[in-house]
């Protein structure tokens, strides 16, 4: 027979993880809508760093967490505001997912600050090289674009767009992770910490990476976006 202020406990926890990934979900959205007040490269890829969000999410909550969350902000996105219909909602959800659900299950395996930065860089990696072959087949598709357009922007165009787009989100999740889960955590939304805090050297450090990784990456964008 269960234990009925088990039964109560493991309820209220379950009842905070969807009202976080909900609210979580609801701010990934409206970051996705300011991102398209950037400028596109080459006319149709968009920055987005909705991922950051999802990516931070999921890293709380595990990589399914991050899943469904991409899955679901996609599919909002596609019936709002989205002009690219299903081929759009696939390309979104697989590029989301293979950013996010990457990193958080790097870091799922590896709960340290070492494992989050190897996690994202994995997830930018195959952020990439999935993206890469998706064009590839589905660009042609829903841009109207002979196959092998698409096949010689490749390499140019597509790798470092994905490359710079990762990137960035990849700072920006090493830069707001901290902040947005103690805000969390304040709220009573996610369980305390049991880990270890790293000392002031240590997060002094790993601050100045991330900024200097965030500006890199700014920097190619601007090269991207023909400023610089």
């Amino acid at each position: 027979m269960s234990d009925p202020t088990l039964v109560k406990v493991r309820s209220t926890t379950n009842t905070k993880t969807i009202t976080t990934l909900a609210m979580l979900s609801a701010i990934a959205y409206v970051i996705m809508l300011v991102s398209k007040l950037l400028p596109s490269v080459n006319g149709f890829l968009d920055f987005d760093f909705k991922d950051v969000v999802i990516c931070i999410g999921g890293f709380v909550f595990g990589p399914m967490a991050s899943a469904s969350m991409a899955i679901v902000v996609a599919f909002v996105e596609m019936i709002t505001v989205s002009h690219t219909g299903i081929i759009g909602f696939v390309m979104n959800a697989l590029a989301t997912c293979a950013f996010c659900c990457t990193a958080t299950f790097i870091y799922k395996k590896r709960h340290t600050m070492a494992g989050a930065v190897l996690g994202l860089l994995l997830g930018v990696i195959a952020l990439t090289v999935i993206m890469l072959l998706w064009n590839y087949f589905l660009t042609p598709i829903y841009q109207g674009m002979p196959r092998d357009a698409v096949a010689a922007m490749l390499v140019p165009i597509f790798l470092p767009f994905n490359l710079v787009k990762g990137g960035m989100n990849m700072a920006a999740t090493l830069l707001l992770y901290k902040p947005v889960v103690t805000a969390l955590r304040r709220a009573g939304l996610v369980a305390p910490s049991v880990s270890d805090q790293p000392s002031r050297r240590s997060s002094a450090g790993f601050l100045l990476f991330s900024l200097v990784l965030m500006a890199t990456f700014i920097l190619l964008a601007l090269v991207l976006w023909g400023v610089i």
